[in-house]
């Protein structure tokens, strides 16, 4: 099989040491642009086609205080053409972010939706997978050691009155329900959400769980 064009790029490696580069995956806007995530550091960015290669653009720099770092999760568009991520650490809350980015004039303005405040010991215990959303704007997702027990939990933020509400649909006890989900959520045709924790479960290993409307 041929590899095509290709684009290298250096990832700022901020706060932490470990692997730089891009956790989660890339996803395409109507006029074939790429957009994802690098990890330590973190910075959104997109990839242009530009002669026989890819020009990037960065997106948004994190700072780690205030709008978090660690971006593990990928970008998610809704139907505006907004981007929508997460992170997995921030200061002074500790527990990670929600963030918005918004096309503007040829940039793309960051906006902070919502921070999670963290209370346990552990690195990055906020989204380590990516959002999710439904056909009404509400954005899903997990964190890997949030919630009532610090085990981690399902979330959904709902766009109310020009700012976005906070439902903990799950929170994960680590017994037979499991703990620390990791990975992303998927909906099936009726609106129930799926999705796996790394541990727990009645032979201690993971579960694969259902979360119904």
């Amino acid at each position: 099989m041929a590899v095509g064009r290709r684009a290298s790029f250096t990832a700022s490696l901020a706060a932490a040491t470990g692997p730089a580069g891009p956790y989660a995956g890339v996803i395409f806007d109507q006029a074939g642009n790429l957009y994802g995530t690098t990890a330590s550091g973190g910075t959104p960015y997109q990839l242009t086609l530009s002669g026989s290669g890819w020009a990037e653009n960065t997106l948004h720099t994190f700072q780690y205080h205030g709008d978090g770092t660690f971006p593990y999760g990928g970008l998610i568009f809704d139907e505006s053409g907004n981007l929508y991520g997460t992170t997995s650490i921030d200061e002074p809350l500790n527990g990670g972010t929600v963030y918005e980015l918004e096309p503007s004039s040829g940039n793309w303005a960051f906006a902070l939706l919502h921070s999670f405040f963290f209370s346990g010991a552990g690195c990055c215990p906020g989204p380590l997978g990516s959002l999710i959303i439904d056909t009404v704007g509400n954005l899903y997702g997990t964190t890997s050691g949030e919630g009532a027990h610090l085990e981690g939990n399902v979330f959904k933020l709902s766009p109310s009155n020009g700012g976005w509400t906070y439902t903990s649909l799950h929170d994960f006890t680590g017994g037979s329900d499991g703990g620390f989900p990791y990975g992303s959520l998927v909906f099936d045709a009726n609106g129930n959400l799926y999705g796996t924790t790394s541990f727990g479960g009645a032979y201690d290993g993971v579960v694969v769980f259902e979360i119904t409307p």
